[in-house]
């Protein structure tokens, strides 16, 4: 059973290494917004999904935990909720929001850095943050991480309303993102939100499989359907009529 949990936690790993550096190869040949954000949010899953790999390989201690908790618990889902952003309201919007998140970044590993721990950690026992941390750190990954899953759900519902009333599912002052049509812009969006409510799904497998099995199953689903909709704006697509290409003026 450990060496299935420590499969998938190693193969999440890859999948989120190879994904980052994807997207950070597309962000370096096209420079477009959502594709940094999703390189440091794909970035961070790969670093946390590597020390649960770890942990479960050789078990957890104080500083596996904190790498653990802040790259996938604190950081990760507000730099995916930016990328919705960035898709949705264009740079206007998501660069002053991009610069906010650093600093807000930085200040949350700070915090991690120095935070002390309550109660020692036992290898073999999967750390509840509850039990090792203070207040401060767990209203970070409280924040961090409800707040923009919660950004990104609505994201995805605002484009389905958009798409079925027939007008552009983005804001009027989103930049155009190359040539990408109205349907895939919504399947991007929901794909991402399931994607991050798959990962959000651990709590109610854990009493199922055990923490660390769910862990390792939420985050091998859940990276395999955010590589998919983090693709579908980011293909090459056929150029099609200007009636189906998205751009500030909305349908043509």
């Amino acid at each position: 059973m450990n060496e299935l949990t420590t499969s998938l936690a190693a193969f999440a790993s890859l999948v989120a290494l190879v994904f980052a550096l994807v997207t950070a190869d597309r962000w370096h040949r096209r420079r477009l917004t959502h594709h940094s954000a999703w390189a440091m949010a794909m970035s961070l899953f790969a670093v946390g999904s590597f020390a649960l790999w770890w942990a479960t390989a050789t078990g957890w201690s104080n500083g596996v935990f904190r790498v653990f908790f802040t790259a996938g618990a604190v950081l990760n889902v507000a730099w995916l909720a930016l990328g919705s952003i960035a898709l949705l309201a264009g740079d206007r919007i998501a660069l002053p929001l991009r610069r906010i998140l650093a600093l807000l970044s930085a200040f949350a590993v700070g915090v991690m850095v120095v935070a002390p721990t309550t109660k020692p950690f036992i290898a073999d026992e999967f750390p509840r943050a509850r039990d090792h941390f203070g207040a401060l750190p767990r209203i970070l990954a409280a924040i961090g991480s409800g707040v923009p899953a919660l950004i990104i759900i609505l994201g995805a519902l605002w484009s389905i309303a958009r798409l079925v009333a027939k007008r552009t599912p983005a804001f009027a002052g989103a930049r155009r993102q190359g040539v990408v049509t109205p349907n895939r812009l919504v399947a991007s969006n929901v794909l991402i939100a399931l994607g991050t409510l798959v990962l959000s799904a651990s709590g109610s497998l854990a009493g199922r499989f055990g923490e660390e099995r769910a862990f390792t199953i939420t985050l091998s689903v859940g990276v395999v359907i955010l590589f998919v909709g983090f693709l579908v704006p980011s293909a090459r697509a056929t150029q099609r009529p200007a009636s189906f290409q998205l751009s500030e003026q909305g349908y043509k």
